[in-house]
């Protein structure tokens, strides 16, 4: 694990030891990121893509304050899904990270590689030194602290199969605490149709 650790806390949160380092953690955008969960994004510190982006557009207009973004790739992140200009960004993506926070490491990967039965208890196997590893994959919500380390899900940040709305989470991150806050959106309101009117 050592090998490929990202220090993103010095870089980060150098100067604000004081609070925590906020870590805006979003996945499955396909294209489509909810404005609400970029605003989300813009109150953090640096923001974390669980993978299946869609463009390099998404990762473009995730602006977290400290100007950090990082990103995994997923299973639709594959050149006949891309922009054609873009494709070749596809190859900058990693399949796995692990960045360096105040208090510990988090772990980020897409999770399609790995089968939806008992996918948290591989991925700690696969993670052993995280204090919470961040999946995406199955769209869905999660926030699995029953265990070590925490397996995280931020479900889909754009409209694809959002199970209730967009969502997101926010890690905060301290040398003593990590604390994780759920945020989810919900679907727009579609107004009923208008009664045909009366002939008078």
């Amino acid at each position: 694990m050592d090998a490929d650790l990202l220090v993103a806390a010095d870089t980060v949160a150098r100067g604000r030891a004081r609070r925590p380092v906020r870590v805006a953690i979003v996945a499955d955008t396909h294209g489509r990121l909810d404005p609400r969960v970029a605003g989300i994004v813009k109150t953090c510190d640096m923001a974390v893509h669980g993978g299946d982006i869609g463009d390099a557009g998404i990762l473009a207009r995730l602006e977290p304050r400290g100007g950090r973004v990082f990103a995994v790739f997923g299973n639709n992140d594959v050149p006949a899904k891309w922009p054609e200009a873009e494709r070749h960004l596809l190859d900058c993506l990693p399949e796995m990270l692990n960045l360096a926070l105040p208090g510990g490491v988090l772990s980020v990967v897409h999770g399609h590689q790995t089968a939806a039965r008992g996918r948290h208890e591989r991925l700690r196997a696969r993670f052993p030194d995280a204090r919470a590893v961040v999946y995406g994959h199955s769209h869905r919500l999660i926030a699995d602290r029953d265990a070590s380390p925490w397996i995280l899900n931020p479900g889909a940040a754009g409209s694809a199969r959002t199970y209730g709305g967009a969502s997101c989470m926010v890690l905060f991150a301290s040398e003593t605490l990590w604390r994780i806050k759920c945020f989810r959106f919900s679907l727009p309101s579609r107004a009923p149709p208008k009664a045909p009117a009366r002939r008078p």
